[in-house]
């Protein structure tokens, strides 16, 4: 006969069924300063779906039910196939429905950018590496309508709001997804290594045609209908329309040789594949491949600092959530001195990685503008580089406002721990934290760079004395071009000037002394939780409260 030893009790309730855009207060005063005349019905509609126990549901069986590849069919074809859980499919369905990959170049209305921006950033508290081919689909449209005839055959489709999985030739699909395949096993992050051959091979109703053959060391979601790739022509490095599957219906000699094994990003099939002559138009300037590449890493650089941005809200919702329910020593959690001190310097985090990547995602909608400009250059590099890197660090912090309860994944269930896994990738996929400084270097060498900077700051003039002094600096040092040994200092400072001129414009001031006082003055420790004791701590907190 069982005996029950004991009732179960203090364990807080899971944190589900509610509407994750509803509640975000950051996320929604970040959007009524980039884009004051949004209407976000829209994302309040994603963010009520995002949050349902049952797309929970989805997002952990995709990463416990990892991508599994197929080389060859039972009788020996080559296939080259990545299979899915039903529940990727699910979730890829979601996000293309919701316009999150190329609907962004086609949509009319206010601010489309920082609408998908933001639906980017609710999309990633229920899964990020899912967004891995819809974040590639963004880049690569605007770089597909250097090739005119193919953008016109696939420009619909990667712009459709549908999703269909199945390898077919594109005129029997509505829906594309895109890939791009540029670093190689002896290059990584330099890509003018490339030896990946390209021979010409005569000229079709899509242009000039190239029979291609070498490798690549990264190749994420191979399952797309379509990559950009790298390789060398006559003329030099160019790029390269190469599909999945031939206009003759025929399949592309793209062979899958494995799937990587990623710390995180479980629910992504990353891959290292090999051409085998495998055909491919050319997209764009010959012997001009790494600038077009250049390009659209702006944009993937983007969504790494929105998907950080996503994953720090979701993991300080649910230390919130937790130790709002959760006793200890005679009180709640969120009610003890040092946990409130956590609590409210992860919020300070959140809501100014938040305010940095929606003000890079304004400049996309502006790009006509020449200020517009020069701050995109100029800060998606730095995005990138300080709320990445600032990420793992803040997972780990979160994940310890849940003691033991965050570091057990219990069969996918335990989301702290996945969150953390996945902090690192985007930290240092598109150009880990050395290639964005020296990026942000070669920003710095436009004449306008430290004016627009400047100009960039000045609404926040006169708001906190340090930042004044620090304000008054960085144009200068801006423009004297500091040296490689000084890139990831200057990237840390222009990052937290801008943060806390955005937060001066949008959020209470509460939360703007705060982050001033400790990231900018130094009244702050080397850990979080080290906030000034003069800090308003409830204020801070019943702000990021996600229910």
């Amino acid at each position: 006969m069982s005996v029950a030893t004991h009732e179960v009790f203090n364990q807080p309730r899971p944190l589900a069924d509610y509407n994750l855009f509803e509640n975000n207060r950051p996320l929604q005063a970040a959007l009524k300063l980039n884009a004051p005349q949004l209407d976000t019905g829209e994302l309040c509609a994603l963010g009520a779906l995002l949050g349902t126990r049952e797309m929970q549901v989805h997002a952990r069986l995709a990463n416990v039910h990892t991508p599994q590849l197929r080389t060859h069919d039972r009788y020996g074809h080559r296939i080259d196939e990545v299979e899915f859980h039903p529940s990727y499919h699910a979730l890829m369905a979601a996000a293309t429905n919701a316009g999150l990959h190329g609907t962004p170049w086609t949509q009319q209305g206010p601010s489309p950018h920082v609408l998908r921006a933001a639906g980017f950033m609710l999309f990633t508290e229920l899964e990020p590496s899912i967004l891995c081919p819809i974040s590639m689909s963004y880049a690569v449209t605007p770089a597909l309508r250097r090739n005119e005839a193919v953008h016109a055959d696939w420009g619909p489709g990667l712009a459709s709001r549908g999703y269909d999985p199945a390898l077919k030739p594109w005129r029997d699909k509505g829906a594309f997804t895109m890939g791009m395949g540029m670093t190689e096993k002896q290059g990584g992050s330099d890509v003018r290594s490339n030896t990946t051959d390209a021979v010409p091979d005569g000229e079709d109703n899509w242009g000039p045609r190239f029979r291609i053959t070498g490798h690549k060391w990264f190749l994420s979601a191979p399952m797309c209908d379509a990559f950009l790739v790298l390789a060398r022509a006559p003329a030099g490095l160019s790029c390269f329309f190469l599909p999945r599957i031939l206009p003759d219906g025929t399949r592309n000699a793209l062979h899958i040789l494995r799937l990587k094994d990623k710390l995180g990003n479980k629910a992504n099939a990353s891959s290292e594949v090999e051409f085998h002559g495998a055909i491919g138009w050319l997209v764009g300037e010959p012997g001009r491949g790494v600038p077009q590449i250049l390009e659209m890493g702006t944009m993937t650089r983007m969504d790494c600092a929105l998907g950080t941005s996503g994953l720090m809200r979701q993991a300080l919702s649910i230390a919130l959530d937790h130790t709002a329910q959760r006793e200890a020593f005679g009180k709640r959690l969120i009610e003890q001195p040092a946990m409130r001190n956590v609590l409210a310097d992860l919020a300070l985090e959140s809501e100014a990685a938040t305010a940095l990547a929606l003000r890079v995602a304004r400049a996309f909608d502006r790009a006509g503008d020449e200020q517009e400009r020069v701050i995109a250059r100029v800060l998606t590099p730095i995005a990138k580089f300080w709320v990445c890197k600032r990420g793992s660090h803040f997972g780990q912090e979160a994940m310890e406002c849940l003691g033991g309860n965050g570091y057990v994944e219990e069969d996918g269930e335990g989301v702290m721990a996945r969150i953390y896994r996945e902090m690192p990738v985007n930290s240092i996929w598109e150009g880990a934290g050395n290639i964005m400084a020296l990026d942000l270097l070669r920003a710095t060498r436009q004449a306008d760079a430290g004016a627009a900077i400047a100009r960039e700051l000045a609404p926040a003039n006169g708001a906190h004395p340090a930042l004044d002094r620090m304000a008054a600096a960085l144009p200068a040092r801006m423009e004297q071009m500091a040296t490689e040994r000084e890139a990831r200092r200057l990237a840390q400072e222009v990052a937290l000037a801008v943060q806390a001129a955005l937060l001066y414009q949008s959020a209470p001031g509460a939360v703007f002394d705060a982050f001033c006082a400790s990231r900018i003055a130094g009244d702050w420790g080397q850990v979080f939780g080290t906030l000034p004791s003069g800090a308003d701590f409830d204020a801070i907190i019943d702000r990021a409260m996600p229910r």
